[in-house]
């Protein structure tokens, strides 16, 4: 991609339940429970985000919303259209949910780093039933290349999970899915703008 026709950003949800029990939690059947939302501080961090780069005047009331089918992003997702003050809906797309970590879900959020030292030596790797890092790269890429046809000088908010919004800046920047860490990573409730590389 040599130029975007739209500008991109990428909002992480914020603080969730899953994230304070430290346990991976990236079922897309139970990601999707209520039960896994944001906690309170959670909440919080977003709407102060949202203020800021409200106040900053990056974001405004026509900016378009996409977002991960996740509880924790689909809360993240209203607050940025209520403080913002957007009228149109929230568009749900698959491709922004959360990267499937196969048999390590459900255990302590440690093993995050065994997956990505893995990642490291090969994109495609796939251990532990892991969705790779290429393929979730392949799925947040169509989803930019479908944007970039249906809207033009848009600002759209891509509300996703760490991993998902890693690999997703990585390809943008022309760069191997397997230095997604290497890159500065986007904390909880962060708002960053995607950047290509030209």
């Amino acid at each position: 991609m040599k130029n975007l026709n739209n500008r991109y950003f990428a909002l992480r949800h914020g603080q969730s339940k899953p994230n304070i029990s430290q346990i991976i939690l990236s079922h897309p059947e139970e990601g999707k429970k209520d039960e896994y939302t944001l906690t309170s501080e959670g909440e919080n961090q977003v709407r102060n985000s949202l203020k800021k780069a409200k106040e900053q005047e990056l974001l405004d009331s026509d900016t378009v919303i996409y977002s991960s089918p996740f509880s924790r992003c689909k809360k993240t997702a209203q607050i940025a259209k209520e403080v913002l003050g957007v009228k149109d809906k929230i568009i749900i797309d698959d491709r922004l949910q959360e990267r499937w970590f196969g048999d390590w879900e459900k255990s302590h959020n440690s093993n995050y780093q065994k997956v990505w030292e893995k990642d490291r030596q090969n994109p495609k790797h796939q251990e532990e039933k892991v969705e790779s890092a290429f393929d979730v790269l392949k799925r947040t890429i169509s989803l930019i290349e479908d944007l970039e046809k249906k809207y033009t000088g848009k600002k759209i908010i891509l509300v996703s999970h760490g991993d998902a919004l890693q690999i997703l800046q990585a390809g943008l920047l022309n760069k191997s899915p397997s230095v997604h860490r290497e890159i500065e990573s986007i904390d909880t409730a962060e708002i960053k703008e995607l950047k290509i590389d030209k």
